[in-house]
């Protein structure tokens, strides 16, 4: 362990229609190092999470997080950017700055500000999370890719529409209980699995429902070193941190292997001395639901092809063998780019601290947090556990 989350706080997530970039950032930035019991003076380096892409005209935005108070003036701040990943690279240089002992307390925020866009051009600037060399081509979308991603994995195992619904609706359950989340209601297993005009197929197999929410919003946690973290109000600990990059072209990569987050799963284990029976809990990266379906197999839930049997026979349901995406995921909770990776080890650290209230998993203790960039690209896994 070599530092802990000891603040945090979460906007909510949704078309924020009277929210800019700034107010999302000055807002969960304050809240955040309050929660944590310092002031402002006190933060020496922040780290700010946005992939805009042109999604919002402030491009150079780490200097927003100043505005937070005078007393942060001069203060470091550096941007960060690791695609869909972008919120959980923003921690990771906390905890670089942390370990090299350049920095006390560090301030990671994340942010995306994504609906003042149409649907249209949102997609034309994710689409730049893929290979755009080659896989930018006339019509392709990023649910195109998953898509793609689909229609492959089906095309190896088999149909896998009603695992794909029943993690839709599980997650729309969760979602239902968040205050912070996107969409706050339970849609249940047959909207999920039917096409309808409410839920019409988006690309390949996937529908409305299979496709994480364009979303506004932010995520701030205060990190410090352990030796530190023990005076504090509360505490939880990275038992593991680790960080994987894959290629980038998926024709250079067995896409539905996920070969990627099953290293940084694997490697996270190993740091921690721990195994994926130890944990209570998952916030896993379910931009669609395919990626949710492979990640239980990268995680080691079940063998290669066999996803769907996690989620059929209820083990990934908060009241199974492992919860996972408590919180709603992205599917319900809502995935504005930068602000997903921190909103998830704030979900994380909720849970095992017992704070999470409607969404809280029973005596929840380890929880895993897998957050990825592009399609299986950059992947990041903590371990959070409770201090004391």
């Amino acid at each position: 362990m070599t530092a802990c989350i000891v603040g945090w706080s979460h906007s909510r997530f949704g078309k924020l229609e009277d929210r800019d970039l700034e107010s999302l950032v000055v807002e969960v930035a304050a809240k955040a190092i309050a929660d944590a019991g310092i002031e402002p003076k006190d933060v020496d380096e922040i780290f700010l999470g946005t992939f805009n892409g042109g999604m919002d005209p402030q491009d150079f935005a780490a200097s927003l997080v100043l505005q937070t108070d005078d007393a942060m003036r001069f203060k470091p701040a550096t941007r960060v950017e690791n695609a869909c990943a972008t919120g959980s690279a923003a921690i990771y240089e906390g905890l670089n700055a942390i370990g090299a002992r350049r920095a006390r307390f560090v301030l990671a925020v994340g942010v995306e500000k994504m609906t003042a866009m149409s649907s249209r051009d949102v997609g034309d600037v994710l689409i730049k999370c893929a290979y755009v060399a080659e896989e930018n081509v006339p019509g392709m979308s990023f649910p195109g890719i998953f898509g793609r991603i689909a229609e492959s994995y089906f095309q190896k195992y088999g149909d896998q529409r009603d695992a794909l619904a029943h993690i839709a609706a599980k997650n729309h359950g969760n979602g239902s209980v968040n205050p912070y989340a996107h969409m706050r209601k339970d849609v249940g297993y047959d909207f999920c699995r039917e096409e309808s005009d409410k839920n019409p197929f988006v690309a390949g197999p996937l529908k409305r429902t299979d496709c994480s929410m364009i979303s506004d919003g932010a995520a701030a946690v205060v990190l410090t070193d352990v030796a530190t973290a023990l005076g504090m109000n509360k505490a939880v600990a990275f038992r593991a941190a680790v960080h994987v990059n894959d290629l980038l072209p998926m024709s250079r990569r067995d896409i539905i292997a996920f070969e990627g987050p099953e290293l940084a799963w694997k490697k996270a284990f190993d740091q921690a001395g721990l195994a994926l029976d130890d944990l209570s809990l998952v916030e896993t990266h379910d931009c669609f639901t395919i990626a949710e379906l492979i990640e239980y197999e990268a995680m080691g839930l079940t063998g290669k092809g066999e996803g769907a049997r996690a989620v059929l026979e209820g083990w990934t349901r908060k009241d199974g063998r492992l919860p996972v995406n408590p919180s709603g995921g992205l599917k319900a909770k809502g995935h504005p780019i930068g602000a997903t990776g921190v909103s998830m080890h704030v979900m994380a650290a909720m849970q095992v601290s017992g704070q999470a209230d409607a969404m809280q998993v029973p005596d929840a203790r380890l929880a895993g947090v897998m957050n990825m960039g592009g399609a299986a690209v950059a992947s990041y896994v903590s371990i959070l556990e409770p201090l004391r």
